[in-house]
């Protein structure tokens, strides 16, 4: 097959029946022809990069651009297309300027400093789901998600951010919206409208009455000066808030699923707890929850992996695929909480564009998956595995429900 020539659509689905792992294309394609030419949604064509060595090698090359507007961006299917003001949409310098100021907010030491926090909540959280099941008995059941993956990172999101959490029904109703694959492009293009003018509205009010969190700071240490642009602080807010909360809340689901149905890994974690670093980086290896991974445009030829990339061309880069690359993750298809090298995972990206919240990601799986472990010891899935809802309608992969009882 000439990759110039062969064209296939962008592959996005799991394969049946098997939805723990990235689309079976990923395999193929990465041991044939590892940068390939695929369809987009709206007919336009990128190279789709599978390796690990070809993925980091593009996403810590300067000569690629995370700017929508950049030439030959794919931006066809994108949930943040025309969200130019986001973090994620800039270049050198301007991005590490405007990173630079976040930074301090989220470093390993910020963190380690809201972990005891973070451990209140996930306790108060466990509470109520005890709370809940002794209400409903022993055939009772509580959705994992709904009590505890995504109720948790959207607390300490909103705590960070000075966003009353009593509208976390609203913002986590239009990530919903924006994230599915279901719903037209009108539909989310509503949605996000509809969150930006919540967040304009939030920024108005933390002008006239600040409090100590990120996005006052940002209103009346950046924007007042003139470092940021109200466009800028709307858009970091809602980059922040989305992916603050829907990102974790999904591996808090898969990972608690996973260990369910791997007793022996969850049995080592509660005898040794000093593994569970090592196994929530295992876990973001395993799970790689964005399908579609990075997208970049070429602002100079590169040559990736043998190929040709020449400027004004896009690539699409499936995280998926290179964290289950064999050459870099031996026997990658099987979770192994004392992998050597899980650390080297790029669930998180790679190069500049690294996520900047990644410290307080890991913080919050470590706590809360540990939690689950030490305070329900026999919990176990209240239905049958093929029974449980998967997000495949979705942009952030995980699970809409996980009932599970003990």
């Amino acid at each position: 097959m000439d990759p110039m020539k062969a064209l296939i659509p962008l592959p996005s689905q799991p394969p049946p029946g098997c939805p723990f792992s990235p689309p079976q294309e990923y395999t193929e394609l990465r041991i044939e022809h590892p940068v390939s030419r695929v369809s987009m949604p709206d007919g336009s064509w990128a190279w789709l990069l599978t390796r690990y060595s070809d993925i980091r090698s593009a996403l810590s090359d300067s000569r690629f651009s995370s700017d929508v507007n950049a030439p030959g961006f794919p931006r066809s299917g994108m949930v943040t297309a025309g969200e130019g003001s986001s973090l994620i949409r800039t270049d050198p310098p301007e991005h590490g300027r405007r990173r630079r100021m976040l930074t301090h907010s989220f470093t390993v030491k910020s963190v380690s400093a809201l972990r005891r926090r973070i451990q209140q909540i996930t306790d108060q959280l466990c509470d109520e789901m005890e709370e809940q099941k002794r209400k409903d008995g022993p055939d009772g059941s509580v959705d994992l998600v709904r009590s505890l993956a995504l109720p948790l990172p959207s607390l300490v999101i909103s705590l960070l951010l000075g966003v009353p959490y009593e509208d976390r029904v609203l913002f986590q109703s239009i990530t919903a919206t924006v994230l599915s694959r279901v719903n037209t492009e009108g539909e989310r293009t509503t949605a996000r409208k509809e969150l930006r003018a919540y967040l304009d509205h939030l920024v108005a009010s933390k002008e006239a009455d600040p409090g100590d969190d990120i996005l006052s700071e940002l209103v009346h240490e950046r924007m007042r000066e003139g470092q940021l642009t109200r466009e800028e602080v709307t858009g970091t807010a809602t980059l922040l808030l989305i992916a603050g909360h829907e990102t974790t809340a999904n591996m808090i689901g898969l990972g608690a699923l996973t260990l369910v149905r791997n007793p022996r890994a969850a049995d080592e974690l509660r005898e040794d707890p000093s593994l569970m670093p090592g196994a929530v980086e295992e876990l973001l290896r395993f799970h790689s929850i964005t399908r579609s991974g990075p997208r970049r445009a070429a602002i100079a030829d590169v040559e990736v992996g043998g190929q040709l990339i020449k400027a004004g061309e896009g690539i699409v880069c499936a995280v998926a695929s290179a964290n289950r690359d064999p050459e870099q993750f031996p026997d990658a298809d099987t979770v192994d909480i004392r992998r050597r090298n899980a650390q080297h995972h790029i669930a998180f990206g790679y190069g500049v564009h690294q996520c900047l919240g990644q410290s307080l990601a890991r913080a919050e799986l470590e706590i809360s998956l540990n939690t689950l472990l030490t305070r329900f010891p026999e919990l176990r899935l209240a239905v049958e595995f093929a029974e449980i809802p998967f997000r495949s309608d979705m942009l952030v992969y995980g699970c809409h429900a996980l009932p599970v009882t003990w």
